[in-house]
């Protein structure tokens, strides 16, 4: 979109104010908000500046006290917006504009410890291989009540029927209907936002909803579901409940994922590198499985970002716990659905509702660059439950945290000052989360200790 014809889609929508968003280390949209002209003369003098540390911000709202990822100067960046990502905001009364930015420093470089130049920067690499990724991410979240209160449990959402769901309801017509005011709400943002959603079913938990999303460029896609997550949370406040992508927010019930379909096409050909002659599977889409066999466990951080994010990746618990991968089998890690040649594709089943998805799709595409260009043999598929074989994922974010510090490769793909920043805001995560005195230790340590 060119500056005139931003200057048009102002004028037609009216809009009022200008929404500049960048996404940070855990996908939350930080930025400003200014009028259009304003934004239109920001952009000649790179005049929308924030500071560096945005992107050291933790989950709690804190800037990482010491970190060697950022200047000790507190220096400026500048966000230069990405006219294709500019959309309506539905769900405001006055007329408001959104745009997507990239970071840069005021020399013009990328800011290299952006989530999306992360992304970015896993793309190219496939690109000068000849390569284009596709792929098609699948979202899980619950509506459940307004919680003020912390200490106590969530509780479902009350639909139209006035009765809180009592079990599981997977796959339930009426069940996921009893939702329709806030789930219309979903797909009238949506499509204002040209978000390209495909389908709604009820997922096993209660009021627990997944929307999958068409197959398409990983840059669009993560952009759509950077969005998506935004939207489903103003549609869900509408109705005065709350919508949340939390990997467990609930005991006993199972967690939210964002599985994620990946192919990869010849960018001269147009066709899937992963189908062969007759429709067989190609070596390249075997190694694609082998890499993310060998380096799903050390990319993890960025597919089970939060300490909460391991409560997911528990047996029995329509979730993985290894890297073993199957023909059309829901209890392993990568699974492959039957498909026709063409759509052959791997599923990759670990990353959390939780993630930042530019962080999660750079992540499961670099492990699968990783086997192509590795040329990593893979295990043989398994046949029957993945859950007999032993937990090899790890179990906390300790634990993931030092895989990823040891797997150069990984990193290096990643990009070794995005990696570093990243490790520095999740120890800080984890220093905050250490503090706190959970109610299970009030509840059994208390008068038992």
């Amino acid at each position: 979109m060119s500056r005139s014809s931003f200057e048009e889609f102002i004028q037609t929508n009216r809009i009022s104010e200008v929404e500049c968003l960048v996404a940070d280390m855990s996908g939350t949209a930080r930025g400003k908000i200014l009028p259009p002209k304003k934004f239109l003369s920001g952009q000649k003098s790179r005049g929308l500046r924030v500071p560096e540390e945005v992107f050291t911000l933790t989950i709690n709202g804190r800037f990482v006290s010491d970190t060697a990822a950022v200047s000790d100067s507190a220096i400026d960046i500048y966000m230069e917006p990405d006219a294709d990502t500019t959309r309506l905001v539905p769900w405001y009364t006055e007329p408001t504009a959104q745009v997507i930015c990239d970071a840069f420093h005021l020399n013009d470089e990328p800011v290299e410890i952006s989530p999306r130049h992360v992304l970015k920067r896993v793309l190219a690499l496939y690109k000068a291989k000849g390569w284009r990724p596709v792929v098609a991410p699948e979202l899980e979240f619950y509506l459940c009540k307004k919680n003020l209160d912390p200490d106590y449990p969530l509780e479902a959402a009350i639909g139209r029927s006035g009765r809180k769901e009592s079990g599981g309801q997977a796959y339930g017509i009426d069940a996921a209907n009893d939702f329709d005011p806030v789930v219309e709400d979903i797909f009238d943002y949506c499509e204002v936002q040209e978000l390209d959603v495909d389908t709604l079913s009820h997922e096993a938990g209660p009021a627990q909803l997944e929307i999958n999303f068409n197959h398409g460029d990983p840059l669009e896609l993560a952009d759509q579901v950077f969005l998506f997550k935004r939207t489903v949370r103003q549609a869900a406040l509408k109705h005065d409940m709350y919508a949340t992508f939390m990997a467990k927010p609930h005991e006993n019930e199972p967690g939210s994922s964002m599985h994620i379909h990946q192919s990869v096409l010849d960018v001269k050909t147009g066709k899937n590198v992963f189908s062969g002659k007759e429709g067989k599977p190609t070596k390249l889409f075997l190694n694609h499985i082998g890499g993310l066999q060998r380096y799903l466990a050390a990319a993890l951080p960025f597919c089970a970002p939060n300490v909460n994010s391991y409560r997911r990746l528990v047996p029995e618990s329509d979730a993985p716990t290894n890297v073993h991968w199957a023909h059309d089998n829901r209890t392993v890690s990568l699974r492959v659905p039957a498909s026709s040649p063409a759509n052959l594709r791997v599923e990759n089943r670990v990353p959390g509702a939780d993630s930042n998805p530019y962080l999660a799709f750079a992540a499961s595409l670099a492990c699968g660059y990783l086997g192509m260009i590795e040329r990593i043999k893979p295990s043989d598929p398994v046949t029957g439950s993945a859950y007999r074989y032993a937990h090899t994922l790890p179990i906390n974010l300790d634990e993931a945290l030092d895989k990823l510090n040891y797997t150069k490769s990984l990193k290096q793909v990643m990009g070794e000052k995005f990696v570093g920043a990243y490790q520095d805001v999740k120890f800080e995560e984890m220093q905050h989360y250490r503090r706190v005195i959970s109610s299970w230790e009030r509840e059994f340590l208390l008068l038992n200790v």
